[in-house]
This record gives C-alpha cells, sequence and structure tokens, in this order.
C-alpha cells in the first residue's frame, strides 16, 4: 500500500509505531520496522542523550530499515538536556522524528538541516495548522481515544480527522483507537495517509514490558480507561487500577484547591514500577480505549501482517461490493 506517508518514510505499510516512555527502546523500534513499518525509539525514556546514542545504535544492529526517534518538549523548571538529544539523533544518522508536547520550533532548523523529517503530534486542528506552517513535514492527529495526553478539547477521530483534512496541506496520520485494518481503512477515508498506534503496540510479544502490562490489556475493555488530572489541565488517559483510583478520589475531594503534589505519589515514577516491575497498582499509566479491541498478544510481523491483510480485503471486496453493478439502482 502506497501513501505520502510511506513515500516520505521510505516504509511498506503506513504504520507508525507511536513513541511510548519506557515502551520505546530499540526492540520495539526494530521489530515494527522490520514488518514493515515505522519503528520509534522514546528518547526521553533514554535518560541521557549518551544512553540514547547507545539505543540508536543497538536498534541499528536489529534492523537496516527506517526507524525514527520520539523527542518530546516537556514545560519543566529543569527541562532535559534537549540540545545534547537532538545532536545525538543527528550524529545517530536518524532520519525521521516524532516530536511532541511543545512547539518544536525551536529545533527545526537543525533537524531539517540535516535531512530528517519531522512528524508533530497534535490534538486539535488549530495545532495541527501550526505544525504546518512551522515546517513540520506530517502531523500525528490525536483524537480523544487516545492514551496519554488528548488535549482538552474532548473531539473524537470521527470529526477531528476529516477536519483535519479539509485544512491540511502536509499529510497526516490518525491516533487514537487504531488497533486493526478496521481502523486503517476508516483513518484513511477520512483524509488520514496512515495510522499511529500506541496501545495496541504493547500487547505484543517483542514488546519490552512486563507481562502483567500486556495481560491487562487483553482482559481490559474499552469502559477501563480513565481520564486523570483534569482539574490540571494536563488530562491524561490511562488504565485503571487501585492507584488511579486513588489519585481520582483525590481530585473529587479536594476539588479546585488540587496541585500535582497531591496526585504525585499516583503518577511520578510509575512507569518503571509497572513496565518494568508488573506492579499494576502503581499508579496512571497511558492506554487509549483501544484496549477494548486488543485480544491477543501476537508478533509484531503477524500483528502488521494481519493488518494490513484485513484493510486490504475491506477495500477490495467488502467496500467495493457496496459499488457492484448488480445493486439495484437508486430511484432519481
Amino acid at each position: 500500500m502506497k501513501t505520502r506517508i510511506t513515500e516520505m518514510f521510505g516504509i511498506e505499510h503506513p504504520i507508525i509505531q507511536g513513541g511510548m516512555h519506557y515502551v520505546g527502546f530499540a526492540e520495539m523500534a526494530a521489530a515494527v520496522s522490520n514488518a514493515g513499518g515505522l519503528g520509534i525509539i522514546t528518547g526521553l525514556t533514554q535518560g541521557t542523550a549518551e544512553n540514547l546514542s547507545k539505543e540508536i545504535a543497538r536498534c541499528r544492529e536489529m534492523t537496516d530499515k527506517p526507524f525514527g526517534v520520539n523527542l518530546t518538549f516537556l514545560p519543566a523548571v529543569n527541562p532535559p538536556d534537549y540540545p545534547s538529544f537532538v545532536e545525538a539523533i543527528i550524529k545517530g544518522g536518524v532520519k525521521h522524528v516524532e516530536t511532541a508536547g511543545n512547539n518544536p520550533q525551536k529545533w527545526l532548523p537543525a533537524l531539517k538541516e540535516n535531512g530528517i523529517k519531522v512528524i508533530h503530534k497534535c490534538t486539535s486542528v488549530r495545532h495541527s495548522l501550526k505544525a504546518e506552517a512551522i515546517g513540520c513535514d506530517a502531523v500525528s492527529v490525536d483524537g480523544f481515544e487516545c492514551g496519554g495526553h488528548p488535549g482538552e478539547d474532548d473531539v473524537p477521530n470521527f470529526i477531528l480527522l476529516p477536519r483535519a483534512g479539509e485544512e491540511l496541506k502536509i499529510p497526516f496520520v490518525a491516533s487514537g483507537g487504531m488497533a486493526d485494518g478496521r481502523s486503517l481503512v476508516a483513518a484513511l477515508a477520512m483524509g488520514a495517509e496512515g495510522m499511529n498506534m500506541g496501545t495496541r503496540f504493547i500487547a505484543t510479544v517483542e514488546a519490552p514490558v512486563h507481562q502483567n502490562v500486556k495481560d491487562a490489556l487483553v482482559a481490559a475493555s474499552e469502559l477501563d480507561t480513565r481520564l486523570i488530572m483534569r482539574p490540571l489541565r494536563n488530562t491524561e488517559r490511562v488504565l485503571t487500577n487501585a492507584g488511579v483510583e486513588r489519585l481520582l478520589e483525590k481530585e473529587r475531594t479536594l476539588g479546585d484547591k488540587i496541585s500535582f503534589a497531591d496526585v504525585a505519589p499516583e503518577v511520578a515514577g510509575v512507569y518503571p514500577l509497572i513496565f518494568r516491575d508488573g506492579l499494576m497498582d502503581s499508579g496512571g499509566w497511558s492506554c487509549g480505549m483501544v484496549a477494548g479491541l486488543i485480544h491477543d498478544i501476537p508478533t509484531v510481523k503477524d500483528l502488521i501482517d494481519r493488518i494490513m491483510a484485513e484493510a486490504e480485503m475491506l477495500i477490495a471486496q467488502r467496500l467495493a461490493g457496496f459499488l457492484s453493478e448488480t445493486r439495484a439502482p437508486v430511484p432519481a
């Protein structure tokens, strides 16, 4: 399948693995890239630029296909050493970067001067248009269904994607609620040139996370995510657990007096406890509503092959069948 996204990133299938904290290691990125998608190493998960350089080198030992690095720009009193992370990406010969969080404009000149294609994650049409205006090559449009931070507009993809298609000139991929061939075909129908999957890739054999996490995704339904930190206007969609419910009770009790310090025990430092150690009630970890569509733990290759086979069948058979000449004409 050829789209503007496959052409831009030099990949076989229009499927991108989003950057995920404590998931986006070399094993994950290489597995996706080897299966024909675009794998992504999560930059800040590596901790330092030196470690990111090592992870890039490790990924190159696992795949000769294109892969990228996610770099999330966070508001912080003591921000990460972003210049050194950008330098590690450039020196590592990476040609694809997924940016997220704050406006990446400051970092675009260095990336673009080194032939790096930049796709920026956005949760609204206005932010997508800004990404286009500052020179991003593509956009990942995140609907309200997505795991992690869905923004504050609460617009689901059935509205957000067609709106992005009406406004954008650069290509975009659909993110949030993406799990299978149906997701891909729907995304293409609404104007996207591919899809970005996060949560679905966690429930794969190669995902470098504790088995408890994978089992939790298979067991979950579409009703098992929660929105936390809404009063702080830093909304995050997470899978429910005892820690998350404790946090939500604090929000209900403290109301508009709540601060980040009140919820820090349930969100700060949680990812290694859950993803590495399998302590599932530690607190909030990003998970999309797409958990309701996860029923197994395949290899990454089997998952991507299945997605593409289903998408091609839907396009060539089911949808084409609706246009069959044998159907009775619609009366004038």
